[in-house]
C-alpha cells in the first residue's frame, strides 16, 4: 500500500495528501478525521516549524493550519511556503479562534487561500477541501462544451 495514494485500511485511492498543523492534538485529530472521512490521506505537524520541515520534503495537495502556535505561527508558515518554489501553489487554509477582520486580512496577506474561524463545521471543511483540490477541467473538455452547432 502506498500511503500517499491510498487510505489506510480500505485500499481505496486517496483524494490527495493533506497536512494538518495545530499545536492542540485534539484539533489535529478533529480536522484530520474530517479530511480522512472526505478521502484524504492526512499527516500532522504540531507547529509551523515542524510543518515547514515536512513541507520542504513532501508534496502536499492541501495544508490546513492553525494561526497561533509556538515555534512558528501559521502566518509565518504560509509566508515561508509562498517563498518556496515547490510549495508556492499548494492550497492553504488558515483556521483560528481569532475572528476580527484584521486577522483574516493578515491571513490573506500572508498568502492563505482561505481564513476560517474555529470551530469549523465538518461539512464546511469538506467543501473547502473539495473546492481547493478539485482538478481543473482540461482545455479540450472546456472548448468542446462551447463549440457546438447553433440552430
Amino acid at each position: 500500500m502506498n500511503p500517499l495514494t491510498e487510505n489506510p485500511g480500505d485500499g481505496t485511492p486517496s483524494r490527495g495528501l493533506a497536512l494538518v498543523v495545530d499545536d492542540a492534538p485534539t484539533v489535529r485529530m478533529y480536522h484530520g478525521g474530517v479530511l480522512r472521512a472526505a478521502g484524504f490521506t492526512v499527516e500532522e505537524a504540531a507547529n509551523g516549524l515542524e510543518a515547514l520541515e515536512v513541507l520542504l520534503v513532501n508534496r502536499y495537495d492541501l495544508v490546513v493550519t492553525d494561526v497561533n502556535m509556538p515555534h512558528m505561527d501559521g502566518f509565518t508558515l504560509v509566508r515561508r511556503l509562498r517563498g518556496e518554489a515547490l510549495s508556492r501553489s499548494v492550497p492553504v487554509v488558515t483556521i483560528s479562534t481569532e475572528s476580527q477582520e484584521s486577522d483574516a486580512e493578515a491571513g490573506y496577506a500572508a498568502g492563505a487561500n482561505l481564513y476560517l474561524v474555529k470551530p469549523v463545521a465538518p461539512d464546511l471543511l469538506t467543501r473547502v477541501a473539495d473546492l481547493l483540490t478539485a482538478p481543473l477541467p482540461s482545455p479540450s473538455s472546456a472548448s468542446s462544451s462551447t463549440t457546438g452547432s447553433r440552430s
